[in-house]
């Protein structure tokens, strides 16, 4: 494998890294900060926030699984 060739790889896996680490992080975080903001609305007694995070870790999954499957060339689905 030449030097660039690995330096391109490290790339791609650093970029993988980056995209889960935002997925994981960024939809929890907005779902549990839009949870508690809907339970201070509507006077929901953290039924919102855990809503909330529930759906962020969903979208998490997601996205990191469209990713994953991005990034090993498998794009069958």
């Amino acid at each position: 494998m030449s030097e660039p060739s690995k330096y391109r790889q490290l790339m791609r896996s650093f970029a993988l890294m980056s995209t889960i680490t935002s997925y994981l992080v960024g939809s929890i975080l907005i779902g549990v900060f839009g949870g508690r903001w809907l339970d201070q609305q509507f006077n929901g007694g953290g039924l919102y926030l855990v809503l909330g995070m529930i759906v962020g870790l969903t979208t998490a999954i997601f996205g990191i699984y469209k990713a994953v499957h991005q990034f090993t060339g498998d794009d069958s689905s």
